[in-house]
């Protein structure tokens, strides 16, 4: 499918593109001028985007992505305005949160393929993610505190993501960190030459493809519900969950593709 345009009335070219290509859903923040910055149409448009990838069968793994140098700046400042008084208006970005819970609870795994580097808010577009891959020229910022703001609606992301030391030490500081700290301090899944971006999420993307949709999302699940259980509670449950799951159709069509020595229908 070509690029869909998710224009939601306003005039010019769409902010957001959308492609599909072999399952594959590829959702591209094209808004280079001002960095891909969070504006109130960038939002609207990323947002009905990630609902029609959801809501497609042919669509398995979601890649998001940006144009230009930079993946996303964080809150479009521009859109501030000057309220009688001196007072400044707060950023426009009611629907990030939403976003993001979307990206983070979608039953569809969602990779981030960082363009290059992020800012603000639009860490927690990466923290949201299930994968982040980052070239090692991308650099990094929680740079709130330096205009007298906190990083409060990503930090819900993020604060699952960081180490919780190096969450402290670049939320209160601001200062700048490249792609290699960022996979260092659980941010990013890698960070990788340059030139070996498109292959490493190209390979992670055809590894995805593999696993059983319905697996895939519980697993998602488990991984961050199985931690917060005791290991009295946690055992009884994933017992539960185990014997569900082996004979579930698809946990049953898994295992007759493995013992008749064939790809499960899923991944054909």
């Amino acid at each position: 499918m070509g690029d869909r345009d998710t224009r939601t009335g306003e005039t010019g070219t769409p902010l957001v593109r959308e492609r599909i290509d072999d399952r594959i859903a590829t959702i591209t923040l094209d808004s280079p001028r001002n960095r891909n910055a969070l504006s109130t149409r960038l939002l609207a448009e990323l947002s009905a985007a990630l609902d029609r990838a959801l809501a497609a069968d042919a669509v398995r793994v979601i890649v998001l992505t940006g144009t230009g140098p930079v993946f996303c700046s964080g809150a479009d400042l521009k859109e501030q305005r000057i309220e009688p008084g001196g007072a400044v208006s707060a950023p426009v970005t009611g629907a990030l949160p939403d976003i993001m819970r979307t990206i983070w609870d979608s039953p569809k795994p969602v990779i981030c393929r960082l363009n290059g580097t992020a800012r603000a808010g639009g860490l927690g577009l990466v923290a949201a993610c299930d994968f982040a891959f980052a070239p090692l020229s991308a650099t990094f910022a929680f740079s709130e505190v330096r205009l007298g703001v906190v990083p409060a609606m990503i930090s819900v992301t993020c604060l699952r993501r960081l180490d919780p030391r190096a969450a402290a030490e670049y939320f209160l500081t601001g200062e700048v960190f490249d792609a290699a700290r960022a996979a260092e301090i659980g941010l990013l899944t890698r960070a990788v030459p340059d030139e070996e971006l498109d292959a490493t999420v190209a390979r992670y993307a055809e590894m995805l493809l593999k696993g059983g949709p319905q697996a895939l999302a519980v697993t998602k699940r488990l991984v961050r519900q199985v931690p917060l259980l005791t290991l009295e509670e946690g055992m009884r449950q994933m017992a539960e969950l185990s014997a569900e799951r082996f004979t579930s159709e698809e946990g049953q069509e898994g295992i007759r593709a493995l013992l008749e020595k064939r790809p499960p229908r899923w991944a054909v």
